[in-house]
């Protein structure tokens, strides 16, 4: 069977800078090609002329599908469903799908609608990445302009008017598997330290959470999380039911890649003895050290086949996965992390 197609669902309140986050991610894809579903709301919604304006071989404006019929938690089997068969249904399949949901929208929704028939087999949720406004969140409040996100939600008869926006909040942490908190430029290094602190409190075991300057992260930060969050429902549970509207990203900036606030470096050893026990070694070290992903490949004495190591957080998979094409039995391991880890013992603990 061939190997699911994976999504990534971009989620955060109205102003949080999804948009910005994914743009830069297209301009930095390193030719691997993206397909974008955006989620508008009626003629409000400007993310997807921002987003067309990519414009290579890496998301053309046929890569790029707009939902502008209401929420996508509401429309999942109107509209959603029929574009990812759409999408599924090409002569070249994206390597990879984005979908970035309006500001107001439920992301639990939608990660269930990957266990549709037809869709399960085909694409798995590769995580779900939660934006948050940090400037606006150390405020007290959940979005940059909260009066323009109760105009807009009163503009859907659908809705639950009542909910308190914390709630709305609430839920797109509790289904995070990464929270970005944007604009930490606005902030200084206390108020950073202090909300990253909090929102890793509040979030389930293992969530990473890192900051960001207009949306400026790695792709190989925002994709590759491997989590299958449809397979996890259980875990992100929703504080309500209804409640969205549109999310309109009028930062259309200039990007500061940002990509030194990150650092990653290889390491390379020997065989390994034990893969459980190896394993078990990454998560030590992972934990010790704050490192944000770890990947690659460890050679196993006595095991024909590499195996394949996948570490977001202290969450480690592994599989066997082909032979050595060059018969160079070599364990090499990327590892990604915020700028000021500690190489040199992190090398050392990998290879002892």
């Amino acid at each position: 069977m061939a190997a699911k197609i994976p999504a990534t669902v971009v989620t955060g309140f109205l102003g949080a800078g999804k948009t910005t986050l994914i743009r830069h991610m297209l301009d930095h894809a390193n030719g691997k090609r993206i397909a974008l579903i955006i989620n508008e709301f009626g003629d409000l919604g400007v993310d997807g002329d921002i987003l067309k304006g990519c414009g290579d071989a890496t998301c053309s404006e046929d890569d790029i599908m707009e939902l502008s019929n209401g929420c996508i938690c509401c429309t999942v089997a109107d509209e959603f469903i029929p574009t990812m068969e759409k999408l599924l249904a090409r002569d070249t399949p994206p390597d990879h799908i984005v979908i970035e949901t309006s500001g107001l929208a439920l992301p639990q929704p939608l990660v269930r609608a990957f266990n549709w028939p037809g869709i399960s087999t085909k694409v798995t949720v590769d995580g779900v990445v939660t934006v948050v406004d940090g400037k606006a969140v150390t405020d007290g409040r959940f979005a940059h302009d909260v009066a323009a996100v109760d105009a807009q939600r009163a503009q859907d008869d659908n809705l639950d008017h009542e909910t308190p926006l914390s709630e709305l909040f609430e839920d797109q942490i509790a289904c995070a598997d990464m929270i970005v908190v944007n604009k930490s430029d606005l902030l200084d290094t206390a108020q950073v330290d202090h909300l990253l602190a909090v929102l890793k409190a509040d979030a389930r075991k293992g969530v990473q959470v890192v900051k960001a300057t207009m949306g400026a992260l790695p792709v190989s930060v925002l994709l590759g999380q491997g989590v299958g969050a449809e397979n996890d429902l259980a875990a992100r549970h929703e504080v309500h039911h209804h409640h969205h509207d549109d999310d309109d990203d009028h930062h259309d900036h200039e990007h500061e890649h940002g990509h030194d606030e990150f650092q990653s470096f290889v390491v390379t050893r020997s065989e390994v003895g034990d893969a459980t026990a190896f394993a078990q070694q990454v998560a030590d070290v992972i934990r010790k050290h704050d490192i944000l992903r770890l990947k690659g490949f460890a050679a196993v004495t006595g095991k024909p086949m590499r195996l394949t190591l996948q570490a977001v957080g202290p969450r480690v998979d592994t599989y066997f996965d082909q032979p050595f094409a060059d018969g160079n039995r070599q364990t090499r391991l990327v590892v990604i992390g915020a700028a000021g880890l500690d190489q040199a013992a992190i090398e050392a603990a990998l290879i002892a």
